[in-house]
């Protein structure tokens, strides 16, 4: 990446970056009440949404430094159609594992609305609220752990200009990673927010996932690093305007 008068240096790993705030986006995977709430799926499949939730205050931070910088900001939605037509068929790895969480199945959400496991357009699918979406970013549903498979995401993202992604979300190993794996085979420079990542599957799979990223697919850093260097940015200016 060519290096201009607006770039912002980040450390990260396995090197420091430059990038410039118009042309990247925060990626906001999978931050929804099915993953991340009380009565939501994971929660009724007895996961632990702890650690997911652990995360809500930290992007929080990282979105509003975010969206002060100018950055764009992208939510990943995971959810199936009401008939399940695009939950794979009877034999593949996706309808098996979602089969086992139940998906499609009526349930009554904790604001005492109808909801649906998994299903798109229901309180299980929404955005948990200390995050929800503003008006101007873009949001995303997918129907597989990437991102990018079977949606648009990729010609969004080169219509706004934008060739660099800093992922947040939930889980590290399996939504996140893939989607993140994508993003670097469509040569955007990917970086790992470790602090913004919540993982279902346990620590090690949270560890494992940075390293693989760090040694082949992208880069690891901090969303406080990152806000801390917006921050600095946008006082230099002021400063200069004075």
């Amino acid at each position: 990446m060519s290096v201009s008068s607006s770039s912002i240096h980040l450390d990260a790993t396995p090197a420091a970056i430059c990038f410039e705030p118009a042309k990247s986006a925060v990626i906001v995977v999978d931050m929804q009440n099915d993953f991340c709430s009380k009565g939501g799926m994971f929660d009724l499949a007895g996961h632990d949404i702890g650690l997911a939730r652990d995360t809500i205050a930290p992007i929080a931070r990282l979105l509003a430094g975010a969206r002060r910088a100018g950055m764009h900001v992208v939510y990943l939605v995971h959810g199936f159609l009401p008939d399940l037509s695009d939950a794979g068929g009877p034999r593949s790895r996706n309808w098996l594992l979602n089969k086992d969480l139940n998906i499609g199945k009526e349930i009554l959400a904790p604001d005492g609305s109808k909801g649906r496991i998994h299903i798109r357009n229901t309180w299980n699918t929404g955005v948990v609220d200390e995050l929800k979406p503003e008006p101007a970013d873009l949001v995303v549903y997918k129907n597989r752990f990437s991102g990018f498979y079977a949606t648009d995401l990729d010609e969004q993202l080169r219509a706004l200009g934008i060739d660099t992604l800093f992922l947040a979300g939930t889980t590290t190993s399996v939504c996140v990673e893939s989607t993140l794996r994508d993003a670097s085979f469509r040569d955007y420079t990917a970086v790992l927010l470790a602090d913004c990542m919540g993982e279902a599957l346990g620590e090690e799979f949270h560890v494992a996932s940075q390293k693989v990223i760090a040694a082949r697919l992208g880069w690891v850093s901090q969303s406080a690093d990152l806000v801390k260097q917006l921050q600095r940015r946008d006082a230099a200016r002021r400063e200069a305007a004075a």
